[in-house]
């Protein structure tokens, strides 16, 4: 396979050489490559000293606060800033349970609140009113293995966690923390990586806890696992890529480690098995860049994926990118499928990349004379993404989009406002055919802090707890004559799906763009290592989105103590979601569909449908997840005008999409039942 992919590369290079002069921009770009990040991410030991938190200057807050403006609160601190991850972060740091009101925050200790605090301990700051109120610095972890060098060997690092809440259950003393994390044993690299350090905590009692630790041992090269999930019936998922660091450079294995945890009630704690999953990529991309796992409600639907290029797609130009490849299960994991790529630019890409991403102005401003078709445009995903699985069992991803570098090989352009943008990746029909919405443009793309600490737009995905609502959220400074992403604001941007791969979306102010969740706030351009929970809060009318940061000022060295920071009531309410992506499908001539009227409505609505010709007539009703709830035939109607009645009573109230058909030409419209 490792032949097939070096071949295929050869001549894709061969391609690229001829395509080099597809396109050429009017301005200075900036291209960036996936960040080599791990051997550097083992951060200079501060096992006992203690740096005061250091100040940042925050914009001036109007003195009245308006409901537009979150309310932040301090919750944990830590020795150090590398607890929120490095060079992508999106691992599972902040964790929701909406039926036990719970959030909780993990990460190292130290600080201004553990004096004297070792960064390789682990532990947690907990809320049980959803966000409200908090308990701070549960130390569950202690780093105890002194093998006399600059580490303990069971020093943990860049942690991941989640809370397991067996189905039904409101009592705290039920529900269990999982937490994994990598530590600095040294058997996949000198006084560095390799081991594994995991366990689990009782949510009511966290005096009762576990520590398990694992060696690396071939074929199994541990790292630093950036997925994880748990599901309803006690299965932990974490996925490591598989690399060996022996050498002191890194040998990707093709494969990736998939570390499956069972909840074992006799043991009070999560027994982990191991798997290799083949996943190939070309070898100029070294491994792959990221990976995510998420399940289905169920357990039994589940999607791993990852960036990275493993020739099933095709180049666009000639130039190669970057692109989600997936993996996916349906018996709980038992077995997975081949990873399969997808495309995003091209004749046979993600239509809402090809043609949503850029307005004909931006390809006019972006370009030099001959403008580039769209479908001539080659585009690449960042470095890092994050992924949900809703209430269909579909997978969402939330990944940044941007040109492929035609200079650098497998480089994302920047240095254009707006070149880059935001983008929830979906399926309607469990991976079949894929779907691309736009959900803002970016100005920033990578931030970095002093000792090479970078992070870049951290983009994450939040799902609803009845999963028909996905929350994609980013980092992004906005600030005029910035030249890198170290001053952040938080944006957000929430979306619900439909079968047809449109999204009505939220709206800021009433305008087609994200939210800026941390403007006029203390975060305002502080909102550095963002991190947002798996799931969000839902009271009725009002999705509460669990979010923190950890601010850290441009200039200031990531190894000094951090305050982490809680946003305690950002919110959608129904209302915000104001607009109907883009690619709705269009009126055909042969027939005229009106809207219904009145819209939204509690009685009755009717439609006018007025056809060219005679035609056999339908209306199918779905809601907003695709599934068909009302069908009405309505047989051999003449040329002319016709009215069809829908009664509120055959639906429940919510948003949903009627479809007319007349032969064989559709419309698809809009309405709402209060």
């Amino acid at each position: 396979m490792k032949k097939l992919l070096l071949l295929s590369l050869v001549l894709g290079f061969g391609l690229m050489a001829t395509a080099q002069n597809a396109y050429k921009f009017k301005q200075e770009v900036v291209d960036y490559q996936a960040i080599d990040k791990m051997m550097v991410g083992v951060e200079p030991a501060k096992a006992s000293t203690v740096v005061a938190s250091q100040e940042i200057d925050t914009p001036v807050v109007p003195p009245t606060k308006s409901t537009d403006i979150v309310s932040i609160i301090n919750i944990g601190t830590s020795a150090n800033a590398y607890s929120y991850g490095y060079g992508g972060g999106q691992k599972s740091i902040v964790w929701a349970v909406p039926e036990l009101n719970m959030v909780t925050n993990f990460h190292r200790m130290g600080g201004e609140l553990d004096p004297g605090g070792y960064s390789g301990d682990l532990g947690y700051d907990v809320s049980f009113d959803g966000g409200l109120t908090w308990e701070n610095m549960i130390e569950m972890y202690i780093a105890e293995n002194n093998a006399g060098g600059e580490y303990y060997t069971d020093a943990a690092r860049y942690p991941n966690h989640g809370v397991w809440n067996p189905e039904g259950n409101t009592d705290p003393n039920n529900a269990w923390m999982s937490y994994f994390t990598p530590n600095l044993d040294g058997s996949n690299s000198t006084d560095s990586w390799g081991g594994y350090s995991f366990g689990a905590v009782n949510m009511g009692d966290p005096s009762i806890k576990t520590k398990n630790l694992q060696s690396s041992a071939d074929p199994f090269y541990q790292y630093i696992p950036d997925a994880f999930d748990i599901t309803k019936d006690g299965k932990v998922w974490v996925v490591d890529i598989n690399q060996d660091w022996s050498s002191g450079a890194v040998e990707y294995q093709g494969s990736l480690i998939l570390n499956k945890g069972e909840w074992d009630e006799a043991e009070g704690d999560f027994i982990f098995e191991q798997e290799l999953l083949d996943a190939p990529v070309v070898e100029a991309t070294t491994r792959p860049s990221h990976t995510q796992v998420a399940f289905a409600e169920d357990g039994q639907t589940g999607y791993i994926s990852f960036l990275g290029d493993n020739e099933t797609v095709d180049y666009v130009s000639g130039v190669p990118g970057y692109y989600p490849i997936i993996m996916k299960t349906t018996d709980g994991g038992a077995t997975w499928s081949e990873p399969m790529g997808i495309q995003l630019g091209g004749e046979n890409g993600l239509a809402g990349i090809v043609y949503e991403m850029y307005s004909d102005e931006q390809i006019a401003e972006f370009f030099e004379e001959p403008l580039p078709a769209r479908e001539e445009i080659p585009y690449t995903t960042a470095f890092d993404h994050n992924i949900s699985v809703d209430a269909n069992g579909n997978l969402h991803i939330g990944v940044v989009i941007g040109i492929a570098s035609s200079e650098t090989d497998y480089a994302i352009t920047t240095g254009i406002p707006e070149i880059i943008a935001a983008y929830d990746i979906y399926t309607t029909d469990g991976g079949t055919s894929w779907y691309g919405i736009k959900l803002g443009g970016l100005n920033q793309f990578r931030g970095t802090w002093p000792g090479d600490y970078t992070e870049d737009n951290r983009i994450q995905t939040t799902i609803s707890p009845d999963r028909s609502t996905v929350f994609v959220s980013w980092l992004d400074t906005d600030l005029e004559d910035q030249e890198d992403n170290t001053r952040p604001n938080i944006f957000i941007r929430g979306l619900r799906p439909n079968a047809w791969g449109t999204a009505d979306l939220t709206c800021a102010d009433g305008a087609d763009a994200p939210t800026n969740v941390t403007l006029f706030s203390e975060g305002m351009w502080n909102a550095t290592f963002f991190a947002a929970a798996q799931m969000s809060f839902y009271d009725g009318d009002a999705y509460t989105i669990p979010m923190t940061y950890q601010p850290v000022a441009p200039d200031v060295d990531p190894g000094v103590a951090v305050q982490y920071k809680y946003i305690t009531d950002f919110k959608f309410t129904e209302v915000d979601f104001c607009i109907v992506g883009t690619q709705e499908l269009a009126e055909v001539a042969t027939m005229d569909v009106s809207q219904n009227f009145p819209n939204p409505f509690s009685n009755e609505t009717n439609v006018t449908v007025s056809l060219k010709q005679g035609s056999n007539l339908n209306l199918e009703v779905y809601n907003i997840t695709g599934q068909k709830v009302l069908v009405k035939d309505y047989g051999y109607k003449a040329a002319g005008s016709f009215t069809m009645t829908i009664s509120a009573n055959e639906l429940p109230t919510g948003v949903y999409f009627y479809t007319v058909e007349a032969g064989a030409d559709k419309v698809t419209r809009k309405m709402i039942v209060q």
